[in-house]
C-alpha cells in the first residue's frame, strides 16, 4: 500500500517561487532520464531543444484561468445615504446548474442564510442559499459567465503566493497557448513556453498538439492517507479532438515520442484511454476523477515536462508513476541543493 508520509520532504519558503522569472523560458531546468536514472541541471529550460527530438509530439493544455476570485460586498448596515460594506473575498469553482455557483468565500461564518452580496460594480446581487462545511452556494439574480468574471474579477493566482495578483500576472500566469476559459488555476508547466520557443521547437519539426481540462481548486487542496486508498480526486472537465486523438495514435505507430507538457495533459490523456470506447468522431468529452499513483503504469505518454510540486501532493504522486519514486525524491533533493524554484512560477523537469 502507498504510503503518503513517503512523498514528505522538507521544502524553505523561501524556495517558493511567488513572481515569475524576467523571461519565461529562462527558469531553470532539471533533466530525469528514467533508464539510466542520470539527472542533468540546465542553467535555462530554452535548453530544452537539445533533449527533444524532430520526430516529438507534444500535448498542451489550452485552458485558460478565468478571473474567478471576486470580491463582493455585504452591506453593513445604511445611515442615511451611506452605505457602509464588508467585503467577501470569493473564488467561484463551478456553476452545477448554469444558475447557482459553488464559491469558496471568506469569512463565511459572518453570513447567514438568505444574506446578499453585491458585485464590486453593484450590478449583480448574490444570495446565500447554502453554507456548506468547504464552500457556499450562492445565487446570482441574472445569470453570470466570463464576460462577468473577466469584467468584476481578478486572477486567482495560488494561495501559497501569499499575495494579490498584479498587471505581471495578467500575462504570466497564462500560457501562451491560454484560449478556452474555465481554470481556476494554470497548467503550469506551459508557463515556460516563448512564442520564440515554441517557434523554434516547430521549426525542428516537433508538432503540438492540444486538449482542454477546466483545472480546479481540488489541485491546491491537501490531499489524505484516506484519499489515497479510495483513489478518488476532484472531478475536472476535459475535451480531447479527434485530431489530437489522431496524432496521439500516429505517433504510437510512428514511434514518435509523445511528450506531456504538464500533469493536467497527462491526467487527460489518461482518462481518455480509459474511457476511449466514449468518444465520438469529434473526439472524447466528459469529467474525470482518476488518481494517478505510483500503483499505476502509465503508457500513455514518453515523456513529462513538470514544475516541481507540493509535498505529498496528488501531483507528486503522479509524477512518481511515471519515474520510480526514488528517482523523482532524488531530483526533489537535487533541485532543493541546486536552489530551483518551487510551484507555479518555478522551475521546471523533463522527464524522459
Amino acid at each position: 500500500m502507498i504510503n503518503l508520509q513517503d512523498f514528505d520532504f522538507h521544502l524553505d519558503e523561501s524556495r517558493i517561487a511567488r513572481y515569475p522569472t524576467e523571461k519565461r523560458d529562462e527558469s531553470k531546468l532539471m533533466v530525469v532520464d528514467r533508464k539510466s536514472g542520470k539527472i542533468t541541471i540546465e542553467p535555462f529550460f530554452k535548453n530544452i531543444i537539445a533533449h527533444l527530438y524532430p520526430s516529438d509530439r507534444i500535448f498542451f493544455n489550452e485552458t485558460r484561468v478565468s478571473k474567478r476570485r471576486v470580491f463582493l460586498n455585504f452591506t453593513i448596515h445604511r445611515k442615511k445615504d451611506e452605505f457602509q460594506f464588508r467585503k467577501h473575498e470569493a473564488l467561484f469553482i463551478e456553476s452545477p446548474d448554469n444558475k447557482t455557483w459553488v464559491c469558496l468565500l471568506k469569512n463565511a461564518k459572518k453570513l447567514k442564510l438568505g444574506d446578499f452580496l453585491t458585485s464590486p460594480s453593484q450590478s449583480v446581487v448574490f444570495q446565500v442559499i447554502e453554507k456548506r462545511e468547504k464552500d457556499c452556494i450562492l445565487s446570482p439574480n441574472v445569470v453570470i459567465g466570463e464576460e462577468f468574471f473577466e469584467r468584476e474579477g481578478n486572477l486567482p493566482i495560488p494561495p501559497y503566493m501569499k499575495r494579490e495578483a498584479n498587471i505581471l500576472d495578467e500575462s504570466r500566469y497564462q500560457s501562451i497557448f491560454a484560449k478556452t476559459a474555465g481554470s481556476v488555476a494554470a497548467p503550469t508547466a506551459s508557463l515556460h513556453i516563448s512564442e520564440e520557443l515554441k517557434l523554434n521547437l516547430e521549426n525542428m519539426g516537433i508538432q503540438f498538439s492540444p486538449i482542454t481540462l477546466d483545472i480546479g481548486y481540488g489541485t491546491f487542496q491537501p490531499i489524505s492517507q484516506e484519499d489515497v486508498i479510495k483513489k478518488k480526486l476532484h472531478s475536472e472537465k476535459v475535451f480531447i479532438s479527434q485530431s489530437t486523438i489522431d496524432s496521439w495514435k500516429q505517433a504510437s505507430t510512428e514511434g514518435s515520442r509523445r511528450i506531456c507538457l504538464g500533469t493536467t495533459t497527462l491526467r487527460a490523456l489518461e482518462s481518455m484511454k480509459r474511457f476511449a470506447h466514449h468518444h465520438s468522431q469529434s473526439g472524447w468529452k466528459g469529467d474525470t476523477d482518476i488518481f494517478i499513483t505510483p500503483n499505476d503504469t502509465i503508457d500513455t505518454i514518453d515523456g513529462l515536462i513538470t514544475n516541481f510540486h507540493l509535498p505529498k501532493s496528488s501531483l507528486l504522486l503522479l509524477v512518481s508513476a511515471f519515474a520510480n519514486k526514488e528517482l523523482i525524491l532524488e531530483a526533489y533533493q537535487k533541485a532543493i541543493e541546486n536552489e530551483f524554484r518551487f510551484y507555479s512560477y518555478g522551475d521546471a523537469m523533463i522527464i524522459v
